[in-house]
């Protein structure tokens, strides 16, 4: 499908023209969250919307970074929740499926009445780590946060490795104040794990806190690179090996200003789930396996 691009009006409208028809096709419209966040989401509910008005027998939204998915749930008072607020727009726009990428929290899938296929960077994450790192048998996988203990043990099974978590108690939303790490990296590659950075204060802090208790390298391997604010300079004083990301958010030009970041490029798995779909086949290959 050929649609035009986008138009800003001088008002900050957005407005769509599909360039051909679309009656009775099987449409899929990839747009990540990131970037201008609320300009794109807006879109792709105009592109969803205009699809399913021209007659598209289905419809499904190819959002590899899920938009205000760490807005789950009520963490204090009066806090919105925004990522049930999206799914409720994204149903009313006219999406018929969902095909997205390690959501923050996967509850999420259940905003939705209509199907959603959350994919995982697992696979590709467990590749990359066994291809670039040549003592990856004798590396400990840790987590920042108690709350990604769940996907570092999964990896860390699959690697037959041990793993670590790091507690932190936070005074304020994005300032971390103390760290605990439960677990043992001494004289041991650390591999930090997340499903995303956006400040990179905790994972920054995480790499110090792994350094002195004795790991011999430090590498960290997230899905979602938001790096905002002072992100790229902080990796860059951290001592990290590398920082590993996917690109369901471009990196480019991040990468132009910090040679420790590297990409995984997961296009293929999204491809492959696209035409999984398409043809009505099972999905559930890609939880655990790389497409070839």
């Amino acid at each position: 499908m050929h649609a035009q691009q986008p138009q800003s009006s001088p008002f900050g409208k957005t407005s769509v023209e599909i360039g051909e028809s679309v009656r009775g096709e099987d449409v899929y419209i990839v747009q990540s969250g990131c970037g201008e966040i609320n300009d794109n989401l807006m879109e792709l509910l105009i592109m969803i919307n205009a699809c399913k008005i021209a007659s598209a027998s289905r419809v499904t939204a190819v959002i590899p970074c899920f938009p205000y998915a760490r807005q789950d749930k009520k963490d204090k008072s009066r806090a919105p929740i925004s990522a049930k607020l999206v799914a409720n727009m994204l149903s009313v726009a006219g999406a018929d499926h969902i095909i997205t990428m390690d959501l923050h929290a996967s509850q999420i899938q259940g905003f939705f009445d209509i199907p959603v296929d959350n994919l995982y960077a697992e696979p590709a994450v467990l590749k990359w780590i066994r291809e670039n790192i040549s003592e990856w048998r004798n590396c400990t996988i840790v987590s920042p946060d108690a709350g990604g203990a769940k996907r570092v043990t999964s990896i860390a099974d699959r690697l037959n490795v041990d793993f670590a978590l790091i507690h932190k108690e936070r005074k304020k939303a994005n300032e971390v104040d103390r760290m605990v790490l439960v677990g043992d990296v001494k004289d041991r590659v650390a591999i930090l794990v997340d499903d995303m950075a956006d400040t990179c204060g905790t994972i920054c802090h995480a790499a110090d806190k792994l350094l002195s208790a004795g790991a011999t390298r430090v590498y960290a391997i997230l899905t979602h690179g938001i790096f905002s604010g002072p992100a790229i300079s902080r990796i860059n004083n951290a001592c990290f090996e590398a920082v590993v990301v996917t690109n369901t958010i471009p990196q480019e030009d991040k990468m132009r200003h910090c040679s420790k970041i590297q990409v995984i490029d997961i296009s293929m798995i999204l491809a492959e789930a696209i035409r999984r779909t398409h043809n009505g086949e099972s999905v559930s290959y890609l939880f655990s396996h790389v497409p070839l």
